[in-house]
């Protein structure tokens, strides 16, 4: 629930600077491949947005200072390959 609700903030943050959010995928709680801040595991998110940099860079800052966020990483996407991942249910069905 307090993932959500953070995922919410930080998408609302990026819709008040003329972003346009997109696909959120929840990855849940994993375990890392190292200690990172005295912890072992953390929840896995990924945010995709249209955005302008001055967007990506506001949102860069802000999960900097969060401390609810761990590490975080802005990545730029081209638009040719911008979208949701593809899952099982919109391949094409076996025969």
């Amino acid at each position: 629930e307090t993932i959500r609700a953070a995922v919410g903030r930080y998408t609302q943050l990026i819709e008040s600077k003329g972003a346009e959010p997109g696909y959120v995928d929840y990855w849940g709680k994993r375990r890392f491949a190292y200690e990172v801040n005295h912890r072992l595991e953390g929840y896995y998110v990924v945010l995709q947005a249209m955005a302008e940099p001055p967007a990506m860079d506001e949102l860069h800052r802000v999960l900097s200072l969060a401390d609810e966020v761990i590490r975080h990483k802005v990545l730029r996407i081209p638009k040719e390959v911008y979208g949701p991942p593809k899952t099982a249910s919109t391949g094409v069905a076996d025969a």
